[in-house]
């Protein structure tokens, strides 16, 4: 079933996270979430989930050096390659948490953000109820999340095709149906949410889709979980290497007002 298209070994986080940011879809939607923050020099911002810190610099520079950036991550490798990348941005502090219990006293923060961290937490509700604690009257929290179930490959066999899909919301993601869900979540956590923009990007390159989807990664274990045959995975990823290839999912901004 290996097909040299695809990437069979789990890339390090690291090296995905970095790699998402860097493709024309990770640029346009991270800069579309940076505008949505609409922050002031000398504002105190949080990435909630900072990951290694992939965005804490394009945070560090719309505060300028009269503002703080804050990262948090529960994990502490994570943390240290975050604290590493930003040892010389003084205006940048990395610290350990859990989203479900920040470090931080109340009306900490101007701004906060979360990018694709509320699909794997285990408690978004407590999450948002944390973000909100800690931002100011007026302050802004802008998250970017997907809605696995809208996820579709096309394909000649479409009940291949919503065979992965189904895997990956039942099974691959913890929280697949955040992005549709987070206005409704961030309402019930206290916030007003004044805007949700859906953004649906258009995968027409296999390589470039699987850079992002894992393909193959992801069809082997559906095999695992009973979603597909041997026989049919091998179908359905056959195609995808041989025929014209299109993939789509779609990602919610959405803008919460504490």
């Amino acid at each position: 079933m290996t097909s040299s298209v695809f990437e069979t070994a789990t890339p390090d986080a690291f090296v995905y996270l970095d790699r998402v940011a860097a493709t024309d879809l990770g640029r346009s939607y991270k800069k579309h979430m940076l505008d949505e923050l609409g922050i002031r020099p000398g504002e105190t911002v949080l990435d909630l989930g900072c990951g290694p810190g992939t965005d804490l610099g394009a945070l560090a520079e719309a505060v300028t050096q009269t503002g703080t950036v804050i990262g948090i991550d529960h994990d502490r490798a994570t943390v240290d390659a975050a604290r590493d990348r930003t040892a010389e941005r003084g205006n940048v502090t990395v610290r350990m948490g859990d989203m479900h219990d920040l470090p931080l006293p109340d009306r900490t923060a101007d701004r906060a953000r979360t990018d694709r961290v509320l699909q794997h937490v285990a408690d978004p509700v407590g999450a948002l109820r944390e973000a909100r604690r800690v931002l100011r009257p007026g302050g802004r929290l802008v998250m970017g999340e997907p809605d696995w179930e809208t996820l579709t490959v096309d394909h000649p066999d479409s009940g291949l095709s919503r065979a992965y899909t189904q895997y990956v919301a039942d099974e691959a993601v913890h929280n697949a149906r955040i992005g549709s869900q987070l206005a409704r979540l961030a309402t019930g956590a206290g916030f007003a949410v004044p805007l949700v923009i859906p953004v649906t990007p258009v995968f027409r390159d296999v390589r470039a889709a699987d850079g992002i989807l894992g393909l193959e990664r992801t069809a082997r274990r559906a095999i695992g979980a009973g979603y597909f045959t041997e026989e049919a995975a091998r179908r359905w990823l056959d195609h995808l290497t041989d025929g014209p290839f299109l993939a789509t999912v779609t990602f919610y901004i959405v803008v919460a007002e504490a």
